[in-house]
């Protein structure tokens, strides 16, 4: 059963002195897209400060045609703003020291720390942004601007409505959210026809290192920093390398490992394996089907060795 607390968030938005509006590092289109749809709306319904930020210099440009978009700062100005966190299972993962900071937790992954001063996370939800809407459409009325950003999420999170969270209610939201002015047509133009060229040099690289394990069960992908380099890409120009690998016809689970200043960030994908346990083992989390976590040590291989023994210690696939 829903338990969104309403009246709640709403005491706490309508008695904000201002309010920071926060997206996960190295952000998709669910965190930046609930993110901006909830400042499109709480823009137009109150009259205080209202900031909206991202601890990651990078941002995916394919999202540019968002309302406000060029609006997202880099820095917190606001000190003791109410925080709303979108999409983001840890607070760590916001980028930013929040110690003590009042936080509306709005999030849809099942891992999720409930490290909000109130959490409305619904884990059998498609997207965060479905999370919003339910939220938000009981509170203000929902115009086109947000409807745009939240169906973007939606669109983004459900792989163009494909995973298996995607359910009669996630179509009647997109339905609504259409109605509400939302343009399937150019959202998925931006989607699917505005791939910067270094994203495919990036795909050529990561699909060169293929490797299958498990009778082909198990599909890795990886990229070093000197590919990263080489085909000039971003994080952003990276989304959605690992589900190449998932598409394969005997593969239960998909990895992509990716080499960065910061460590080997692994992306887990499956069928209907659930990798996110993979993932809290090593400090991560995600869904069932979809998770993700870095290793501050070792190599690509080393890591890719490191989450083969940990799949078979764990008998996903037995």
């Amino acid at each position: 059963m829903k338990n969104i607390p309403y009246q709640e968030v709403k005491e706490k938005i309508e008695n904000a002195e201002s309010i920071t509006l926060l997206s996960h590092l190295n952000p998709d289109a669910d965190t930046l897209g609930s993110s901006l749809g909830i400042y499109a709306l709480l823009t137009k319904v109150l009259d205080i400060k209202i900031e909206i930020v991202n601890a990651s210099n990078a941002l995916p440009l394919y999202l540019d045609f968002l309302p406000n978009f060029k609006k997202i700062k880099h820095t917190m100005d606001y000190a003791n703003s109410l925080i709303i966190a979108c999409d983001c299972g840890s607070v760590d993962r916001l980028g930013f020291d929040l110690e003590g900071r009042d936080i509306i937790n709005i999030d849809h992954h099942q891992s999720n720390t409930q490290y909000g001063s109130v959490n409305v996370i619904l884990p059998s939800y498609a997207s965060a942004s479905q999370v919003a809407f339910d939220l938000f459409k009981e509170i203000y009325e929902i115009d086109g601007e947000t409807a745009t950003c939240f169906y973007t999420a939606l669109l983004s999170d459900t792989r163009y409505f494909t995973t298996s969270t995607v359910n009669a209610e996630v179509f009647s939201i997109a339905k609504a959210l259409v109605e509400l002015g939302a343009k399937p047509d150019n959202i998925a133009y931006h989607f699917t026809q505005r791939r910067p060229l270094a994203s495919l040099r990036i795909l050529q690289r990561a699909l060169a290192s293929l490797r299958l394990y498990e009778n082909a069960k198990i599909a890795a992908l990886s990229v070093t920093k000197s590919d990263i380099a080489a085909a000039g890409a971003t994080v952003a120009d990276m989304d959605g390398i690992v589900d190449y690998a998932k598409s394969l016809v005997t593969v239960e689970i998909a990895l992509f490992a990716m080499e960065t200043d910061a460590g080997i960030r692994i992306s887990l994908r499956s069928k209907t394996v659930d990798v996110s346990q993979v993932a809290l083992a090593f400090g991560g989390g995600g869904h069932k089907v979809a998770a993700g976590f870095t290793f501050t040590k070792g190599g690509v291989q080393e890591s890719i060795d490191t989450i083969l023994e940990k799949i078979q210690a764990l008998h996903l696939l037995s």
